[in-house]
């Protein structure tokens, strides 16, 4: 798998004043697209539309410094439509207008070549199965919440406190199948899961009963779920156990991510600084 992402990697940097797919790079992969961004957003850090953004402002950086080229050939070459938009793209960047950039000899940001290799660190505690589940419906409280990757979620923490005991005590009734509990569910996210991209985020229980008045349903669909658990510090046991799922386990395992909502159960220790995490993940095997 990290050979072919690494194919993919290379297509990136001959074809750098081409449109480039994400679907062609995931044919590439051996993958699908689906799977192809959200592996690519955890191994790399960042989505693959800024990285190949940053990697071609990177090498125009390069030829507006050499002085060789008139700029707006060099706004053409790299898909921009007019030496305005480049010179948007190019300040967000490296901090500097390209002809300034010319002018000055300015320093400029760079963003290196990505390639990808497998380090198994061997100290976590992951354990996981493989689940064949039925539709099910999930019932609870709803809210719209920005995407953070490291550390607490002040939407998602407001959204929690809101929710209140009574509705969380009825929520924790209606559980009667695994994922059994409260659950936390993300579901909607966007393709590169960039910091900030909003999702749907829901608390509730997966359940046979109906919904009660004040509540949402979310049906989801039958299929395979790859089931995580890990313990260790809290939020990073969940953090760090969606991290890890993407970048140990999926390289090296003949699944790979399909659309659906994630689901995680999280169990607080009493002082508030440890958690046991139960991540669910839609999957389906990649026939290899």
């Amino acid at each position: 798998m990290l050979e072919r992402l690494n194919q993919a990697m290379e297509y990136i940097e001959q074809h750098l004043d081409q449109r480039i797919e994400a679907a062609e790079l995931a044919r590439i992969a051996v993958t699908s697209e689906y799977h192809f961004r959200r592996l690519f957003s955890a191994l790399a850090g960042i989505p693959l539309s800024e990285y190949i953004r940053r990697r071609r402002l990177t090498v125009a950086g390069a030829r507006v410094l050499a002085g060789t080229e008139p700029l707006l050939d060099i706004a053409v070459r790299y898909g921009y439509g007019s030496g305005e938009a480049f010179a948007r793209a190019f300040r967000a960047v490296h901090g500097v207008g390209p002809g300034e950039a010319r002018r000055t000899g300015a320093a400029l940001q760079s963003q290196p070549r990505m390639s990808f290799r497998l380090i198994i660190e061997g100290s976590g505690n992951m354990r996981y199965r493989i689940v064949e589940k039925e539709e099910f419906r999930l019932v609870g409280r709803k809210a719209r919440v920005p995407l953070v990757h490291e550390g607490m979620n002040p939407a998602i923490v407001e959204f929690m406190r809101g929710i209140g005991q009574e509705a969380m005590g009825r929520i924790a009734a209606l559980s009667d199948q695994e994922p059994r509990g409260v659950v936390n569910v993300a579901d909607r996210i966007g393709d590169d899961r960039a910091e900030g991209t909003e999702l749907d985020y829901y608390c509730g229980a997966v359940t046979s009963a109906d919904a009660p008045g004040d509540m949402e349903t979310l049906t989801v669909p039958a299929g395979t779920w790859a089931v995580f658990e890990s313990s260790g510090a809290f939020p990073q046991a969940l953090q760090y156990l969606w991290r890890d799922v993407f970048t140990q386990w999926f390289p090296s395992n003949p699944y790979r991510s399909r659309p659906g909502p994630e689901i995680s159960r999280t169990v607080i220790s009493p002082d508030g600084t440890t958690a046991d995490a139960e991540l669910w993940i839609p999957v389906e095997r990649t026939g290899e």
